[in-house]
């Protein structure tokens, strides 16, 4: 058995892609975003918007888009893309491989749990009736911090919610934006990458799949680096 002074005094979970398979779900949303703007979505569009606060994923849409400053309505399509996406994931919301098991590890073993997201509050806030608001002692979102992942703000900010220093604290990501998040922050990362690779970093320790998490993955992770 791990010993309990070994392990991450928290654990910061990313959502999207880590904890619920909602990448593809996003990619049709932006799908129908391009084209509302008159564009087609590529493919290396799609992976530069992956895991990107709202602000900067409808940025790189305008400017793939050529939409001048003057014409870029970021409350307007904010507000058009949250029902977008609330109408897909009504229909097909559902959990990463392992990511059910690997929280209620993290709760049995009484370390407190906090949701990292970029995800905006009122889109987070549906999601939480699937993952289980109890679950969390904080969550922190994209538009509640001074800017989103890749910056360090919201790991740091969500450190400080639950009372820990960064280095304290042990993220699990899934995205190359919120891997950058965790080392810009100083917190170590589990990182299960879903959908395109992750640059490997001193601080990032790297899994297939959360299923078959343990305790000892969570102390090894938490000291690495």
């Amino acid at each position: 058995m791990t010993d309990d002074l070994a392990l991450p005094r928290a654990v910061l979970w990313d959502m999207d892609g880590t904890l619920l398979d909602t990448e593809p779900l996003w990619g049709l949303a932006m799908e129908d975003f391009a084209e509302r703007v008159g564009i087609t979505l590529t493919p290396e569009l799609r992976i530069a918007t992956m895991g990107n606060s709202s602000v900067d994923a409808l940025t790189k849409v305008y400017d793939a888009a050529l939409i001048p400053e003057s014409g870029r309505d970021f409350d307007g399509d904010e507000a058009w893309m949250v029902q977008r996406v609330l109408e897909i994931f009504a229909t097909d919301l559902r959990w990463r491989p392992g990511a059910l098991a690997a929280l209620d590890l993290v709760a049995d073993a009484d370390i407190p749990m906090v949701l990292v997201t970029n995800t905006i509050r009122d889109l987070a806030d549906v999601m939480l009736e699937t993952l289980g608001r109890d679950r969390f002692v904080a969550t922190v979102c994209g538009d509640e911090v001074e800017a989103g992942k890749p910056e360090p703000h919201i790991y740091r900010r969500a450190a400080e919610l639950v009372g820990r220093s960064p280095r304290e604290c042990l993220a699990v990501e899934d995205s190359p934006v919120g891997a950058a998040a965790t080392y810009a922050a100083g917190v170590r990362a589990i990182i299960v990458p879903s959908a395109i690779p992750v640059p490997p970093k001193p601080t990032y320790t790297f899994r297939d799949t959360l299923v078959g998490l343990t305790l000892d993955d969570l102390a090894a992770a938490g000291s690495s680096g």
